[in-house]
């Protein structure tokens, strides 16, 4: 999926090395790729954040443990995406992983705290060891992506089908951020339809409801560390699905936007990177802190400016990220004061990418539809057998029929 990192190394080094000296980090900010970080940022800070907070409400986390959880993937995240692009020079833009949130909102009420912290530890180490072996595209090839894909269609479709009772709900708020999400879907490729039809459900919230007395306050606290409980279970059906699904639906996107702008990303680094962040954001109770797939697509492209200087959209990203993660203890308590309905329709516009994105790599080829409908059908039942979760029993349905019966046909 790229060339080995001596090569990297040696084409970074001809092409910004010698930049880097003359040129500094101010001097690179120009008002396009300031306008695509903050885009950027803006993706994650929304929608996931609203998953994060179902997922911890499913789980009966304490606000504190919601917190730490917010605080340790925006904070760590930010980082990341600070870092990273900083040292290599290229739009390495960091977050977490929101079809991770998404897989663990199924999750939370069937582990323990500690036993969920476990399996994030778990999961980066199996990221970490993906990176440092360079196996990482053999790994994914083990299941085909296809699989994944449909098995993550599976799992959000649920959200997004809440967007019709929750517009049926909140007609208003409901009809001014679909109108927004149609009208910038035709006419604007500059800003994301998602981000706007969110600003606009905001606005319209704001105009309709009185929020400013619902609000709870919770007292300021430093973030702490967690204590993980290591079982095989938590391996099995949290570890190694999550693992996957960061590595299928961010990385590979991440590298691949990279890429197909005519960077030269030092894959091994960057996986590794996202395996020791995410085992570090597992100690203060987050899934991940890792290289995101469409963030990073949006700061690579041509409208965040001149290549060379295109690295600093990923770094104003990871600083409003970072920022946001900073001041979890006051965002959290607000976002909670949101109507249910309305955190129900900013999730299921936050993942109509992703359904669209997962269906479109799970069906529109001919070798694995009958075992990419499989995947979609156990995933979408949510429906757990030998304590082994959902969409755990889609990848293996999944691989199975690709393996066996499908492998034939072609």
């Amino acid at each position: 999926m790229g060339l080995p990192d001596s090569m990297e190394e040696k084409q970074r080094g001809s092409s910004s090395e010698g930049k880097s000296k003359k040129t500094s980090l101010f001097q690179d900010i120009t008002a396009q790729n300031v306008s695509s970080g903050l885009i950027s940022s803006t993706l994650v800070m929304t929608g996931p954040a609203l998953i994060i907070l179902e997922a911890a409400a499913t789980g009966n986390f304490t606000d504190r443990q919601t917190i730490n959880w917010m605080f340790a993937v925006y904070f760590f995240g930010g980082l990341f995406g600070i870092l990273m692009p900083l040292l290599f020079r290229i739009p390495i833009t960091g977050g977490h992983s929101i079809s991770g949130v998404a897989f663990l909102a199924t999750m939370t009420s069937q582990f323990t705290y500690s036993q969920l912290i476990g399996g994030y530890v778990m999961s980066g180490v199996l990221i970490f060891l993906v990176g440092m072996s360079g196996l990482f595209t053999k790994i994914i090839k083990w299941v085909p992506k296809e699989i994944i894909a449909a098995m993550l269609a599976g799992l959000v479709t649920s959200y997004v089908v809440k967007l019709v009772p929750s517009t049926k709900e909140m007609p208003l708020v409901g009809g001014a951020a679909l109108i927004s999400f149609f009208i910038f879907t035709k006419y604007s490729k500059r800003f994301p339809p998602v981000m706007m039809a969110v600003a606009s459900a905001f606005l319209a919230l704001f105009l309709t409801e009185n929020l400013g007395s619902q609000s709870q306050q919770i007292a300021f606290f430093l973030p702490s560390l967690q204590t993980p409980e290591f079982t095989w279970m938590g391996m099995l059906t949290l570890a190694l699905p999550l693992a996957m699904l960061i590595l299928s639906n961010d990385a590979a996107p991440g590298i691949g936007a990279l890429e197909s702008s005519n960077f030269h990303p030092p894959i091994r680094k960057i996986v590794s990177f996202s395996g020791i962040f995410s085992i570090i954001t597992s100690f203060f109770g987050g899934q991940s802190a890792n290289i995101a797939g469409m963030m990073t697509a949006i700061s690579a492209g041509p409208d965040s400016g001149p290549k060379s200087k295109r690295y600093m959209a990923a770094v104003v990203s990871g600083a409003v990220t970072l920022l946001f993660g900073a001041f979890a203890w006051k965002i959290v308590p607000f976002i909670q004061s949101l109507p249910q309905a309305f955190v129900a329709l900013l999730a299921g516009f936050a993942l109509i990418g992703v359904l669209q994105s997962s269906l479109q790599m799970g069906f529109s080829g001919s070798k694995y539809r009958l075992s990419a409908l499989a995947a979609f059908i156990v995933a979408l039942s949510n429906v757990s057998f030998l304590h082994i979760s959902a969409p755990v029993w889609a990848l293996v349905a999944g691989a199975v029929i690709a393996r066996t019966v499908e492998t034939t046909n072609t």
